[in-house]
């Protein structure tokens, strides 16, 4: 995981400019210029991307945005009443994921518009889609995703960008701009994931006990947190949960012990006002607060521990730089703990054993 957070800065690099080329590409029989809505089916990673650009799909593309998990999309959704209106972007990186596949072919039969987001042209969802983006990263290693999720939500914003310039809603110039920013993110990213990977493994040892790690974030950053809470389940069993800022003040910050470990995704943008008053009142309750935020704006939050995000970035590409810590921690974490990916879910699986149990004297020694 830790190599795959490094490959990062230089998939930007790489893939940005071939992937917007793949999107302008896509089939004219799509017209993305009568598009008035979009609905971003996934599951796992793949929904929590939907999440994270749905923001990016609204202002940079002007159309109404909804992610929708696949099942359901699958089982629950009502039909759209002027389908050659909508667009159905379907993200799976295998994509074999069955009920991503179901919903790509249910909308399309329906007469929707279905882009598929994957790396494998050959999938089930390539086959059910009108248009493929390819999102193939050479030299992937299996592991829980960390290119995979990057790559998919730097097809999902590039698509929003083509999309706002064939409805008009962006000029040339613009969208032009606005794809150079995304490939100028690569420096950023770079920097975050470095300081990510030394801050997280010191960060690691200090929460691996806790009962329940809670992610936070709202807008752009919802997805990033469920996103981030994710690997932290895959990689190490250590339950972790992702919540929206406001929803947490009304459910979440009532469950003890008040010290359990908080983290508060604060970009610059809509939310981050919102974000730095949850952040106090998570401090005021006695909660670890963890401030994932830009560099420079740190000193604002009453932070137990901060994990410092590099760059300038609109909010709409923020997800691209506030899920970098996730992997790293939740690296650190199953090291710390003894534990390899996904093992807890394996039938027979023997409960792992701490490298470090906590005991009393270690729980008064780091503050536990």
């Amino acid at each position: 995981m830790l190599r795959q957070a490094g490959c990062l800065a230089d998939d930007i690099r790489d893939r940005a400019a071939s992937v917007a080329e793949q999107v302008r590409a896509l089939p004219g029989a799509l017209d993305l210029a009568g598009v008035e809505s979009v609905v971003i089916v996934g599951n796992g990673d793949s929904d929590h991307a939907a999440r994270a650009v749905e923001m990016a799909f609204r202002s940079l593309a002007g159309v109404d945005c909804r992610p929708v998990s696949a099942l359901p999309f699958t089982h629950y959704r009502k039909p759209a009443a002027s389908p050659a209106r909508v667009l159905t972007v379907a993200i799976s990186v295998s994509g074999g994921s069955p009920l991503v596949v179901k919903s790509a072919e249910q909308a399309r039969a329906e007469g929707e518009a279905v882009v598929a987001l994957t790396a494998n042209a050959a999938s089930p969802l390539a086959r059910s889609a009108y248009g493929t983006v390819l999102l193939d990263l050479p030299g992937q290693e299996p592991s829980p995703g960390v290119r995979t999720y990057q790559a998919s939500l730097l097809g999902a914003l590039l698509l929003a960008i083509a999309l706002g310039q064939a409805r008009g809603h962006l000029d040339r110039a613009a969208a032009e701009m606005l794809r150079e920013e995304l490939g100028a993110l690569a420096d950023a990213v770079e920097a975050t994931v470095e300081e990510s990977v030394r801050r997280t493994r010191q960060l690691a040892d200090r929460i691996a006990h806790a009962p329940v790690l809670t992610l936070l974030g709202s807008g752009p950053s919802h997805g990033s947190a469920l996103y981030g809470a994710a690997k932290q389940v895959e990689t190490a069993a250590v339950f972790a949960v992702g919540q929206d800022l406001e929803e947490w003040c009304h459910v979440e910050r009532f469950a003890g012990p008040s010290d359990l470990p908080v983290f508060v995704l604060a970009p610059a943008g809509r939310s981050s006002g919102p974000a730095l008053r949850v952040a106090q009142r998570a401090a005021d309750l006695g909660r670890r607060l963890v401030a994932v935020a830009p560099a420079d704006r740190l000193d604002g939050f009453p932070a137990w521990a901060a994990l410092p995000v590099h760059g300038q970035v609109r909010e709409e590409f923020s997800p691209l730089l506030y899920h970098l810590f996730a992997a790293p921690l939740a690296c650190h974490l199953a090291q710390y703990l003894g534990r390899v990916p996904f093992a807890a879910g394996r039938p027979g699986h023997a409960p792992a054993v701490p490298v470090r149990p906590a005991t009393p004297a270690t729980v008064k020694e780091e503050g536990r």
